[in-house]
């Protein structure tokens, strides 16, 4: 150790100590930087991290090596052997990017750490091939001891580098690894010195040197900070887009992007936190459902637009009505949910819901029209009415349901005898027992296309219910029960079974994506039944897309995430359905390996004329080119939007501009017109899809 310390208190030369200090500091910062954001991506991005890392790790190495040895004392001539020089600059960026790339490929810290230990040896071996290059009129004696002490801390102090990194997380590791990744080149380096012995010899000469150790020490140091300022401005910048993505989704994830109101999931949210408030004394909590009468009407009549801006105009309305301590957010389609924390049961909880419903009295006005707006208010009181923020919406909203079968445009508490709703389920769920069974349930496909070509790609499978009495009933209406009652594992399994089966008769461009309910993800089988279902069918796994909803993701990820993983080994795509909708979105996007993302039809609708919308497309878009995930989206229904995708870079798209859901013979029927579109007239197929 005395030598050690004595080799760079005495043997070298402060200025260029200090400068190769600088150097090493801040490129062993920017390289663990670097490999941070190598252990979270994924794809190709992950191999230009990698190499961006490698190369300024490696140059960080080899500059703080070859500046201490042009600070290194000798009573001499010395010069460096060119050839040799820079094979020690190549090992030190090759050694780095292979030790990271090893470093980076799994979680398991034996592999992390082997990883780091290659770096240390990798950097041992830059070490003593650039010291094979420094030319003496004598030769060197070494002291294996201290060359051998030298390599066994290098190794340690790599191994130490990867696993504070990946042990600590962002903030405290990426200081630990700075810290022994400084301490891994400067403890080899000064050892490796402290294990040399110049031996002059007479008569013999080395060749002069070219230019002075000044401006040699400038032009290293000086290249090797271009590389770091370049790279580190890379860094930051892609960082700073990541971060602004960021935030616009957690702020988006909890708004609705039409009205800019809070959303369903802040809803939930602020219901738990007011709940923990709400005991058992005189507080309580009302929570109103205000549900527009005949909302569908006004839709149908002056059309979508107008529906949309009447939304968004009956929002700013609600929202200019609300007190400081209240709180109204947008729950679903044209329902409104308010909360307030009361001191009294039902005076001021019906004195809040008619002060909210009355926002409404004033006619609307679109278009040279005059538009009316009644509302039917419901109101659940907690802790009467339940403690649990589902419950209370759903039994406001029941009470709503019962105003307005009532005649609408009033306010209603709810009673437990409000049970209609719940009788309508059960007899949907006793009927829908038999469906399967009596060959009642039909596949529709929606077709998918290419943006930019408008080619057909594939088909997304969407179950439709043929009730012999009540018709046609959209998979809105049983769904919820068929999840409810357990019944979608088999509708899902049918579904699976039918699409693969009827996918496997297109020709093998078309792609078929299968949407995969909560219930089925959360079995154990999944994956085997996929395998099995590919077997009897003869589709080919790369054509088949399963899309998963992040609701049936974030109640046990780890499970979630085995069967994502078994699914993508047998060969099957999978696509995160719905994205931006979820709170946790962007941290489930980190955690899955999801090979396309899914943007929600409801984003796409107010792509034109809402900027939240505008704000959240554009941020899906950035977020999936940076994480190299293709993205589709859902909803396209006019040129402008399509237009606007394009633009964007998003690769596919479904829609109504694109056709309706079709039944089998249709969608057959345009696969043919398809293939023969292409067989004659390039794109001839593009022109007809576009007014389909």
């Amino acid at each position: 150790m005395f030598s050690v310390l004595s080799s760079i208190a005495v043997e070298h030369e402060y200025r260029f100590i200090g400068f190769a200090a600088i150097v090493c500091v801040v490129g062993s910062f920017l390289t663990m930087s670097l490999f941070s954001r190598i252990r979270s991506c994924a794809g190709s991005r992950r191999y230009l991290w990698l190499l961006l890392a490698g190369l300024v790790g490696g140059s960080t190495i080899w500059t703080t090596h070859f500046a201490a040895m042009l600070g290194y004392f000798v009573p001499f001539g010395r010069t460096f052997e060119p050839a040799s020089t820079l094979l020690s600059l190549a090992v030190a960026i090759g050694s780095t990017s292979f030790s990271f790339f090893v470093a980076s490929r799994s979680d398991n810290r034996l592999m992390i750490g082997f990883g780091g230990l290659l770096f240390g040896l990798g950097s041992a071996a830059m070490h003593y091939i650039g010291m094979s290059a420094y030319l003496v009129p004598g030769f060197i004696r070494w002291d294996t001891s201290f060359v051998v002490a030298s390599v066994v801390v290098g190794g340690l102090f790599g191994a130490a580098t990867t696993l504070v990194l990946a042990e600590y997380g962002k903030r405290t590791g990426l200081w630990g690894a700075t810290a022994m990744m400084v301490l891994c080149i400067v403890t080899l380096h000064f050892t490796g010195m402290a294990a040399m012995t110049i031996v002059p010899l007479s008569g013999i000469d080395v060749p002069p040197q070219a230019v002075s150790d000044d401006v040699m020490l400038a032009a290293v140091v000086g290249m090797t900070m271009v590389i770091i300022v370049v790279v580190g401005s890379a860094f930051l910048i892609d960082q700073r887009s990541m971060e602004e993505a960021a935030t616009t989704y957690r702020h988006l994830a909890l708004h609705d992007p039409m009205t800019g109101m809070p959303n369903r999931s802040f809803l939930k949210k602020r219901i738990e936190e007011d709940l923990e408030v709400v005991g058992g004394g005189p507080n309580r909590l009302a929570v109103v459902s205000v549900d527009l009468d005949r909302f569908k009407d006004i839709n149908d009549l002056h059309g979508q637009m107008a529906g949309d801006k009447l939304l968004q105009r009956i929002s700013e309305r609600l929202q200019a009505a609300v007190a400081e301590d209240e709180f109204i957010a947008r729950n679903d389609g044209d329902e409104f949910v308010a909360v307030k924390r009361i001191t009294d049961d039902d005076r001021q909880a019906m004195e809040f819901a008619s002060r909210i419903r009355h926002q409404l009295d004033a006619p609307f006005h679109w278009n040279g029209d005059t538009i009316s707006i009644a509302s039917s208010t419901g109101i659940s009181l907690a802790p009467r009415d339940g403690r649990d923020a589902h419950d209370l919406i759903a039994r406001a909203g029941m009470a709503a349901y019962h105003a307005k079968m009532n005649g609408g445009d009033r306010v209603v508490l709810y009673e437990t005898t409000m049970e209609k709703t719940s009788r309508i389920r059960a007899s949907i769920a006793m009927d829908l027992k038999s469906a399967i069974a009596n060959r009642e349930l039909e596949l529709y496909y929606q077709p998918q296309n290419d943006t930019r070509t408008r080619r057909l790609k594939g088909f997304e499978a969407l179950v439709r219910w043929n009730h012999p009495k009540k018709g046609l009933i959209p998979p809105s209406d049983f769904i919820p029960v068929a999840e409810e009652t357990g019944l979608i594992l088999d509708i899902g399994a049918w579904v699976l079974e039918t699409a693969c089966r009827t996918a496997a008769n297109w020709p093998g461009e078309f792609t078929v994506a299968v949407n995969v309910s909560a219930r089925q993800l959360a079995q154990e089988t999944l994956p085997h039944q996929v395998a099995g279902v590919l077997a009897r069918t003869g589709l080919l796994p790369g054509r088949l897309e399963i899309e998963l909803t992040e609701s049936g993701l974030i109640a046990d990820q780890e499970h979630a995430l085995k069967i994502v993983q078994a699914l993508k080994d047998l060969g099957v795509s999978v696509a995160m359905d719905d994205f931006g909708t979820g709170y946790s979105s962007l941290s489930t996007l980190q955690s899955f390996p999801f090979d396309k993302i899914k943007i929600d039809r409801e984003f796409v609708r107010s792509l034109t004329s809402n900027q939240q919308a505008t704000a959240i497309v554009k941020s899906t878009l950035l977020l999936g080119s940076s994480l190299n995930i293709p993205v589709l989206a859902e909803g396209v229904e006019t040129e402008d939007q399509l237009s606007f995708l394009e633009a964007e870079g998003c690769q596919s798209v479904q829609g109504f501009l694109f056709g309706r859901p079709l039944r089998l013979e249709q969608c057959e029927e345009l696969i043919r017109e398809e293939m023969q579109g292409r067989l004659s007239i390039p794109l001839a197929f593009a022109t007809k899809a576009g007014v389909r």
